[in-house]
């Protein structure tokens, strides 16, 4: 089927569509906070004017897989932790201050003894449609596993419904106020109470009894609505009270009796510790005692973690890499059947490690020999890490040949352009962008015995940047939230 092209407005119709589209945008909670905001003023998140086009087969592909990824990670958490710990002590020496601080604490949580076998996994898998190599048949391709803090599922859910907003109501038509796109062709996520969903099951599996869940959230965390819309969805319709709270405040808010973590004020029994922060070094460098010492506290009480630390090093690039090897992937899960391994296979792009081994000879030389073809990925979350194409042989120069086992060299994907706008603030913008799915899913398993409770889809999310920009934190200020178009 032909992509239809955006639709052609005059300016008139324009910036109709621009006030429509804020102020359903203010009047549904699809905002963020901006920088030196203030409690009572909020602003429309970044988003897209328009839904941006996504092949209907490789949006399918990208929900099909997830559950099998939830459950190549759980298995590689439960069945094989000994292998996974053998990673770590690799990986910890070349990134002390957070990998390898993370991983202190998880070996000092052992020797304390397990409080809580079962775990909760909220994940998220990211993609972009390899189409620029293969038009005709466009492939999603992985660009990483997120396993802790994963973002953006709340306002997903309010993008989608905007767009079929803006649609129904004849807003994208240039002449009868007709609908521009067909019923079915812009999907709404429904990733807020999937999402919501994952943690009530953890709670009910927690306790019969009325518990409550906890928010670790950063302080002054610009983007809470995003978190919020799965707060009041886990009130609304699991009846579950939620409290937040930031690592630094853990120990003077929460108290723990009989191994049961509690909230000092009210004695509200906490089920599940659900992590929004802690996934990058700055969560720890207001106050290190205190922020590393709350991971411990948490980790230490018979709350669900949501991830457990083990959890959370699984989602370590190393790991990534590995786990694109097919007889790993057979070895993780047995029982996979052959379509279904090809369909996970084809999610890969080709990711090296810089060490020591062949495959590890062949990056080195293709870092300094091709690096326009590559991304240098250390081994931390977040956007502002990575390090692209021309800039990778200067900064391997930078550092001692030794450090290069901490990073992975992965081939870029090349996604198609399109000429869809940003709406910033009062601002928009008119640049190519390209977009990326992500995949949301939930899984509750037993981190001794290995046995998977749960595993589900949770929604999705698109994210858009321009293409000029390597980079797509919406929250950083590099992209923004999006919507797909189904052709």
């Amino acid at each position: 089927m032909p992509i239809k092209p955006f639709p052609d407005l005059n300016e008139a119709q324009k910036l109709d569509l621009i006030e429509r589209l804020q102020q359903w945008s203010l009047s549904n909670g699809l905002v963020m906070y901006p920088p030196n905001f203030k409690s009572y003023s909020a602003a429309v998140a970044p988003i897209t004017l328009f839904p941006t086009p996504f092949p209907k087969k490789s949006f399918h592909n990208a929900l099909e897989v997830q559950k099998t990824f939830n459950e190549l990670y759980i298995n590689l958490v439960t069945k094989e932790k000994s292998w996974l710990l053998e990673i770590l002590d690799f990986l910890a020496p070349f990134d002390k201050t957070f990998t390898g601080k993370l991983y202190e604490i998880y070996q000092e949580s052992q020797k304390l003894g397990v409080k809580q076998p079962l775990s909760l996994g909220v994940f998220r898998s990211d993609y972009m449609v390899n189409d620029i190599d293969n038009v005709d048949q466009p492939e999603i391709k992985q660009i990483e596993f997120n396993t802790v803090s994963v973002s953006f599922g709340g306002l997903s859910s309010k993008v989608g419904k905007l767009h079929n907003y803006l649609n129904r109501s004849g807003c994208y038509d240039n002449e009868y106020s007709y609908q521009y796109y067909e019923d079915g062709e812009i999907p709404v996520s429904n990733s807020i109470n999937e999402l919501a969903q994952g943690l009530a099951n953890a709670d009910s599996t927690y306790s019969s009894t009325a518990t409550s869940i906890l928010f670790v959230v950063q302080p002054g965390e610009r983007n809470c609505f995003d978190q919020r819309h799965i707060e009041y969805s886990l009130l609304e319709n699991h009846n579950i009270k939620s409290f937040r709270v930031t690592l630094e405040d853990v120990q003077d808010y929460l108290t723990v009796n009989g191994d049961k973590l509690y909230v000092k004020s009210s004695m509200d029994e906490i089920s599940v510790v659900y992590y929004r922060s802690g996934y990058a070094p700055s969560d720890y460098e207001i106050s290190p005692e205190k922020t590393w010492g709350a991971r411990l506290f948490l980790e230490d009480t018979t709350a669900i973690k949501c991830p457990s630390l083990l959890t959370q090093l699984s989602g370590s690039k190393k790991v990534q890499q590995l786990l694109t090897n097919e007889e790993i992937i057979k070895k993780l899960l047995p029982a996979i059947e052959s379509k279904e391994l090809a369909q996970v296979l084809s999610t890969f792009v080709s990711i090296y490690p810089l060490d020591s081994s062949e495959q590890g000879k062949i990056a080195k030389k293709l870092a300094f020999e091709k690096p326009e073809l590559f991304v240098l990925k250390p081994q931390r979350e977040g956007g502002g890490n990575n390090i692209y194409k021309e800039n990778i042989p200067d900064f391997l120069k930078s550092i001692d040949e030794e450090e290069w086992g901490a990073y992975i060299l992965m081939e870029l994907i090349n996604p198609s352009n399109f000429k869809n706008k940003i709406i910033r603030n009062d601002e928009t913008f008119n640049e190519e962008i390209i977009s990326e799915l992500g995949v949301f899913g939930t899984i509750l398993f037993n981190e001794v015995s290995g046995e998977i409770l749960e595993n589900e889809n949770a929604g999705w999310l698109l994210r858009s940047k321009f293409s000029s920009s390597n980079e797509g934190g919406v929250a950083a200020g590099f992209g923004c939230v999006d919507n797909i178009y189904l052709y």
